[in-house]
């Protein structure tokens, strides 16, 4: 039998003493950068009052710097455009802000790595520790960019803007909608209201914010929404509107680990038929926590859940859901506080695997303080 723990309906408040906090621009990890990044232009100095602000652009690839495969209304290859690419395709840029760029990575997004989360997170954080930069715009492939957004969302200890933007055609394309999608980001970035936002992503004159973006469609241009939220805000031409008040409380953020990796967490998918097998292959592998991507409310078979509770007894379960939207109820359909169980409320299992990455990072494996830092966040 798992882990078993009642939890209060008071007493949530983070775990303060375990996660850095955010109450200046300078972060935890601002270490030298990896040998990835490529060197940069000119640090510029900080604006006189009224220049534009100053903004860095860091590159990582994807779709956006993609080029179409000749004959092919559909094929492409990722990050084949560079970083320097991209800012000339979009006239008028310069008048937004003074842009400095990198290239961190050249990859498509399915490719994107723990390695490089932590490599783009230290020079961020060096970057706003050296007051370097106003604001931060990352370019990025579609398929995992809330994940890198949640990541930095969790790590970047800030108020100044972090703003990913992608594209859903390649840059040679017809209607190629990345020159449009990076005009938006930066004027967001560029924009005193983004400030104390935390990360944002940035599609088709769309702002969202880090925790609730996903992506719903294979390729349609619309493909991001924030589904149980709703928008941050949004862009026309030079107009940056946001419908949602910032944060009204500086969150605490994670220190970034040592090393290249994060603590391994395996998701396993629910179905119809589904054995107990995935759970086992994860314990095998030396998964120190599982989230499973339920159906429903994060229910599934009872051979899975007794699997779960087995496994339960060394590692952190997180039940999440396989459905697109709403909220995984603790205790509704699954007996958590028996089980030992965390219910993940609002986050998807991608996402919850990244905070139980992060939560294991600093030693956070009892069940009730997990489920704290789940509901608080």
């Amino acid at each position: 039998m798992g882990r078993r723990t009642t939890i209060p309906l008071l007493g949530l408040a983070l775990c303060a003493s375990l996660i850095v906090g955010c109450d200046s621009d300078s972060g935890p990890g601002a270490s030298a950068t990896s040998k990835t990044v490529a060197a940069s232009t000119s640090v510029a100095p900080p604006p006189a009052p009224g220049a534009l602000p100053r903004i860095t652009i860091l590159a990582t690839g994807g779709t956006i710097a993609g080029k179409a495969t000749a004959g092919s209304g559909v094929g492409y290859t990722a990050g084949q455009a560079s970083v320097q690419d991209l800012i000339a395709a979009v006239p008028g840029l310069e008048k937004i802000a003074t842009l400095q760029a990198e290239s961190i990575a050249n990859i498509g997004s399915q490719d994107m790595s723990e390695e490089i989360w932590l490599t783009l997170a230290r020079r961020i954080n060096q970057l706003f520790a050296d007051n370097a930069t106003d604001g931060v715009v990352i370019t990025h492939g579609t398929d995992t960019i809330e994940e890198t957004a949640f990541f930095l969302d969790n790590v970047v200890a800030t108020d100044k803007p972090v703003v990913l933007v992608g594209a859903m055609r390649p840059a040679n394309a017809l209607s190629a909608d990345g020159p449009a999608n990076l005009r938006a980001a930066v004027t967001v970035a560029a924009a005193p209201a983004a400030r104390g936002r935390g990360a944002l992503v940035v599609l088709n004159e769309t702002i969202h914010g880090a925790r609730d973006v996903t992506k719903t469609h294979t390729s349609s241009i619309q493909t991001f929404v924030s589904p149980n939220t709703g928008p941050e805000g949004y862009v026309a031409g030079d107009s940056v509107r946001f419908v949602k008040n910032p944060l009204s409380h500086q969150r605490p953020r994670f220190p970034l680990p040592e090393g290249s990796s994060l603590p391994r967490v395996d998701i396993v998918y629910s179905h119809a038929g589904m054995r107990p097998d995935q759970v086992r292959d994860a314990v095998d592998h030396g998964a120190k926590g599982i989230v499973l991507a339920g159906v429903g409310d994060g229910n599934t078979a009872k051979a899975v859940l007794d699997a779960l509770a087995k496994a339960n007894d060394d590692r952190v379960v997180v039940r999440s859901t396989r459905v697109g939207a709403g909220e995984v109820v603790r205790n509704a359909e699954v007996n958590d506080d028996e089980l030992g169980f965390v219910a993940s409320a609002d986050l998807n299992p991608a996402k919850s695997r990244i905070l139980l990455q992060l939560l294991l990072t600093v030693n956070i494996t009892d069940p009730l303080r997990v489920q704290q830092e789940f509901t608080a966040r």
